[in-house]
């Protein structure tokens, strides 16, 4: 039977002597051929879904994760595992000779787990030889990569959906800690999920308390956010919108005594990596970074994640907090907002192809079916650049992305161009959206677990009482039994329609609100007395 096969590897394979039910169910499906969507909490447990279901599957695993780092991390995990099988690992820094004997140990069986970025993918060299293997499950991990108006977007993630048809069409288990309905849409859209099953676990993490601290002056925040870290338990990561300002706080928090760092893209790899690997060792204090840093950090001792500028969305600060407490003891999750900083994030959120662009790609792709390495050289543009323009056709139906490479399926350049840049419009429509979603977290005076928990379509009944607005006092208990009255039928993941705006996806509801995701404009914050009297909102189908 496959759930005494389960806790049987669990146990013996990998020390588990208890699976979480939104594990086991996930695996359980995995084991019988399933495509699998797994969105749960940071520190859940993710790795170790894929890792059993591979183990009782025959044949190689496949799993895809966006950085070397996470991918060594994940490396050590199987091999201190006490009866996994062997893994390797295929990505820049292993070298000609680990990179030979990872594909001879792959080719003989003694291995079962490859684990490699996308960009290695993107290599015909690297996918022909692992068509020849007998892969038997592609998991995606960080999947949220994919969405490509999500946090942490890599164009390279795009690919994915063809490699797993070169592949043979594998079983797909796809994992990610934050994906909010529209994103978990996409993310099946974009890979070719075939009827998944949807593990949603527990997203909340209580033990963060969760506070916004308001400024006006930007001199006033940079103090309060020294002041801050200095005073709390170590270790412990801040966030920052630029490069610079992870060097300037770095430096600060080394004035006031502290064993501070700073970590950017911008840096070598090798000092990335030595302050990832001084953080794991604690011979750090604080860590500030940009985004670049964290995603899959395991870590389980850092007890605070400050940010000290708003990040671009809701997920991603969602991602970035959940980095604090995974050990389960008491964590704090500051965000020190002043409004003028979100400009910012709307100069980031703005950047868009020009037309030239796309017309030089449309040339490079006349004349049959090419592979990405040769639009780059035919057009002169990267190879990741080409694959985020060529995301941009495929999604207006001018190109198809397959085994063979991209093929230009209409040779109507003007309306190509005009179908690519309405929907680059679209998107920044949903980019600002989405910085506005952000704005209403740091703004609100409800409880901000309940804010952000309904963001992700994860209702929580109560005001948690670890946050600064429950501290104060200010939550309203009583919003409940005011939803069921005032809503008219509407709950979290109905799909509707607008008039206007077209199809959407409810997020949340409150006392006299609701928030909707729609597909061409994002998030969008309606009145549930308008929406009454003017019958705004039609009821699509129970999801």
């Amino acid at each position: 039977m496959i759930p005494d096969d389960i806790d049987r590897v669990a146990r013996e394979s990998f020390g588990i002597d208890q699976l979480k039910p939104a594990q086991r169910d996930a695996i359980e499906a995995s084991v019988a051929g399933r495509d699998v969507l797994g969105v749960l909490a940071t520190g859940y447990g993710k790795s170790v879904m894929y890792q059993i279901a591979a183990t009782l599957r025959e044949g190689v695993t496949v799993v895809v994760s966006p950085l070397i780092a996470l991918q060594e991390d994940q490396l050590v995990g199987i091999e201190s595992a006490p009866g996994a099988p062997a893994a390797v690992a295929l990505n820049s820094t292993g070298g000609a000779r680990r990179t030979r004997e990872a594909w001879r140990m792959l080719r003989s069986g003694r291995a079962e787990f490859v684990l490699l970025a996308p960009e290695q993918l993107a290599k015909e060299e690297v996918l022909t030889a692992l068509a020849e293997l007998d892969v038997s499950l592609l998991v995606v991990d960080e999947a949220h990569c994919i969405a490509s108006w999500g946090h942490d977007f890599r164009p390279d993630y795009l690919m994915l959906g063809a490699v797993a048809e070169r592949l043979g069409r594998p079983p797909i288990m796809a994992l990610t800690a934050t994906a909010s309905t529209p994103v978990r849409a996409e993310i099946s859209r974009r890979l070719g999920l075939r009827d998944p099953f949807e593990s949603i676990g527990e997203l909340d993490r209580p033990e963060i308390t969760l506070t916004v601290r308001r400024h006006t002056r930007d001199a006033d925040k940079r103090a309060a956010v020294v002041d801050e870290v200095v005073e709390l338990p170590k270790p412990g990561l801040v966030y920052t919108a630029t490069r610079r300002d992870t060097e300037q706080y770095a430096q600060q928090l080394q004035e006031r005594g502290l064993r501070a760092a700073a970590y950017h893209a911008g840096m070598p790899a090798k000092s990335r990596a030595q302050v990832h690997e001084d953080l794991l060792d604690d011979r750090l204090d604080v860590v500030v970074a940009t985004s670049a840093f964290g995603m899959g950090i395991d870590k389980p001792n850092v007890r605070f994640v400050v940010h000290a500028d708003a990040p671009e969305s809701v997920d991603a600060y969602y991602q970035e907090v959940g980095r604090a407490g995974r050990d389960g003891e008491p964590a704090q999750a500051t965000l020190h907002f002043r409004p003028e900083d979100l400009a910012l994030r709307r100069y980031f959120a703005g950047r868009k192809p020009a037309g030239g662009e796309i017309r030089r790609l449309l040339h490079a792709l006349e004349g049959g079916s090419r592979k990405r390495a040769q639009l780059a050289e035919a057009s002169g543009f990267s190879a990741r650049r080409v694959t985020a323009l060529l995301a941009l056709l495929s999604d207006t139906g001018h190109v198809r992305i397959g085994r063979s490479g991209a093929t230009l399926l209409s040779h109507d350049a003007a309306a190509a161009v005009s179908d690519a840049l309405e929907r680059v419009e679209e998107r920044e429509r949903i980019d600002q959206s989405r910085i506005e979603m952000m704005r209403s977290y740091a703004e609100t005076r409800r409880c901000r677990r309940q804010v952000l928990l309904g963001y992700f379509g994860d209702e929580l009944d109560d005001p948690c009482g670890n946050c600064d607005t429950c501290a104060a006092g200010v939550v309203d208990d009583g919003e409940g039994s005011a939803v069921e009255e005032r809503a008219e039928g509407f709950r979290v993941d109905d799909a509707v329609t607008h008039a206007e705006w077209g199809a959407g996806t409810v997020m949340s509801v409150d006392d006299d609100r609701m928030t909707v995701f729609f597909d061409s404009e994002g998030y969008r914050v309606l009145s549930l007395e308008l929406i009454e009297q003017h019958d705004l909102l039609r009821l699509a189908a129970r999801r």
